[in-house]
């Protein structure tokens, strides 16, 4: 039983959604990303009618902490590896596993950070980033996103209809995870960098591996982003045209970066709406 309940029975629903959500994004992180924003912004996608919950997937290094959410009854389900901000794992995140259930996909979204460190504990996004997103290796990331899809095979997910997406951090590992894994079927990118300075961590950015890349991708990007210009966009266009690659691009001339994340600011409900009805188009007609 919630621990307010009795405050619960007072509280409207929607006042008790808005409640609830800012006691779990307090307790996973949301501090650090998130600025005052609409309380009608905020989305929260309940869990009715599916399964959801954590669990861990075993690795080589330990046990890989994940989230997951699927209808409740559901077999041989299409599967979407969720891929996190530089933020963690966070309500937000989970959110998007919940909305992607709800439409009949088995949404699992890893911790990719958790042996290097927790990024709630964080209230400084230079030092965050200094401190532990730059120390989590793309080799480690590209292998427990394997063993996440391994894990969703053994849980009720149909490994012929594999996808991924991913949101700032975790859009530059859509780009990357569709060059290593030849059994992915489509991946879509939201925001995420095309360009870097090569590192023993980061050797490789995704305009480098433009023509290595094997799955179809659709790339969700704001005109207004003050980090990754849209001369990188076109230049990963040309690109990806030049090699071949099947792939569609979307700018919206109106939104920055993280247009789609409803909980902070830089929230766009329009772009955000278009870019997720393509999503679920892309996945559609890639067989996800």
């Amino acid at each position: 039983m919630h621990p307010d309940a009795d405050l619960d029975s007072l509280l409207p629903r929607a006042a008790r959604n808005r409640r609830d959500f800012l006691i779990t994004a307090s307790a996973a992180g949301f501090a650090l990303a998130a600025q005052p924003v609409s309380a009608q912004s905020v989305i929260h996608t309940d869990d009715t009618g599916l399964r959801a919950g954590d669990a861990t997937v075993d690795t080589a290094t330990g046990a890989l902490p994940v989230y997951f959410a699927a209808p409740a009854d559901g077999k041989a389900l299409p599967t979407v590896l969720v891929v996190q901000e530089i933020f963690g794992v966070h309500e937000h995140i989970r959110d998007v596993c919940r909305r992607l259930a709800k439409l009949g996909y088995l949404a699992i979204a890893p911790q990719l950070y958790f042996r290097q460190g927790d990024a709630s504990t964080y209230d400084n996004i230079p030092q965050l980033i200094a401190e532990l997103v730059s120390r989590v290796p793309d080799a480690q990331v590209m292998a427990d996103l394997d063993a996440t899809a391994a894990w969703a095979t053994a849980h009720g997910g149909d490994p012929a209809r594999l996808a991924i997406t991913g949101f700032c951090w975790g859009g530059r590992i859509v780009w990357l995870y569709a060059a290593h894994n030849p059994a992915l079927k489509a991946g879509a990118a939201w925001y995420g960098r095309l360009r870097g300075v090569a590192s023993a961590n980061t050797p490789r950015h995704p305009l480098d591996i433009a023509a290595d890349i094997q799955a179809p991708v659709l790339g969700l990007y704001g005109a207004q982003d003050q980090g990754i210009p849209v001369t990188d966009v076109e230049a990963m266009r040309d690109a990806l045209n030049a090699a071949g690659k099947d792939f569609e691009i979307q700018i919206y001339p109106d939104a920055g970066h993280a247009f789609h994340a409803d909980y902070r600011p830089s929230f766009r409900a329009g772009p955000a709406a278009d870019g997720w009805q393509r999503l679920q188009a892309w996945l559609k007609k890639n067989g996800v």
